[in-house]
């Protein structure tokens, strides 16, 4: 029993060292997590917001499962003040991810899979305005999204190219925003938006794989854009978003991210963050059958 959870242990950590360089921090790849493993995950981002008087804050706490090589699980809530001032539970979110090719080399692979994502937000659609501040010009946060700002759906295709110690992956994805619980969505939002991303990753330590023990320090760059659909409402970003990441004992993980708007014309609550996240994955914690 003994050798056989070591020889687990020690595939699993030959196989995450070698897949590091796809666990992308502000997207997913075409790959999926082990097989009957669960991650549980904690994010932190800090706004710096340019129409209220207050530093924007998002705590996500996040369960993932795999239920198979091709099927994987996330389950997320999301706390902020970012559309108000104290902190409050902002609602809840489920993704599914189904890889449906998986193409093996040596040294290399390439995946592709589809997602679908659903999220049940209660935020009001705008923050508050900077008390007194008379000047302030209308707000009209034309950035929607699924992490704590609007409830919707979304559905999209993901392909991710590993070469050896680089690994770069495409996302398309359409986004459907729907009504808040909380606040009726305003007429001039667009309800419909087009997302899309490129990234990079690259396996920077360890140079030469020992045992499954090694830190692997990974380094990335992503770019992130957004596309409002509706007629009306036509405006676009594209954001940059470097980050480091480091891998510990092939089971925790550690990403640190600062992301920014390199061109656009949306109004957005805030065009720059920065990105703490811990995770921990346990590891076969179902029999197979």
């Amino acid at each position: 029993m003994l050798k056989q959870l070591f020889l687990f242990f020690a595939f699993t950590g030959a196989a995450a060292a070698a897949q590091a360089q796809e666990l992308y921090v502000y997207t997913e790849p075409a790959s999926n997590m082990a097989v009957n493993s669960l991650g549980v995950r904690v994010t932190s981002k800090l706004f710096p917001m340019d129409h209220v008087d207050y530093k924007g804050y998002r705590l996500q706490p996040e369960v993932m499962f795999g239920f198979s090589k091709k099927l994987m699980l996330h389950a997320s809530t999301y706390f902020s003040n970012m559309m108000q001032k104290q902190f409050e539970f902002e609602g809840a979110s489920v993704y599914a991810k189904y890889r449906f090719i998986s193409l093996d080399d040596v040294q290399s692979h390439f995946r592709m899979a589809a997602f679908v994502k659903g999220a049940l937000i209660n935020n009001p659609y705008m923050p508050p305005m900077r008390d007194h501040d008379h000047a302030a010009k209308p707000y009209n946060n034309e950035e929607l999204d699924l992490d704590g700002s609007s409830s919707g759906v979304s559905g999209g295709i993901i392909a991710t190219q590993l070469l050896h110690k680089l690994a770069l992956s495409g996302t398309v994805a359409y986004d459907r925003y729907m009504r808040n619980t909380k606040d009726e969505m305003p007429l001039f939002f667009s309800k419909n938006a087009l997302n899309y991303s490129l990234s990079a990753g690259y396996l920077l330590f360890p140079r030469k794989y020992k045992n499954y023990k090694q830190t692997n320090v990974n380094l990335y760059v992503e770019f992130l854009g957004k596309s409002n659909l509706d007629q009306y409402r036509r405006n676009y970003y594209v954001d940059a978003a470097p980050a480091v990441q480091l891998i510990i004992n092939s089971n925790s993980r550690v990403d640190f991210g600062y992301r920014w708007q390199l061109y656009g014309n949306m109004d957005r609550v805030m065009d720059r963050s920065f990105l703490l996240r811990y995770e921990f994955n346990f590891y076969n914690i179902r029999k197979q059958q």
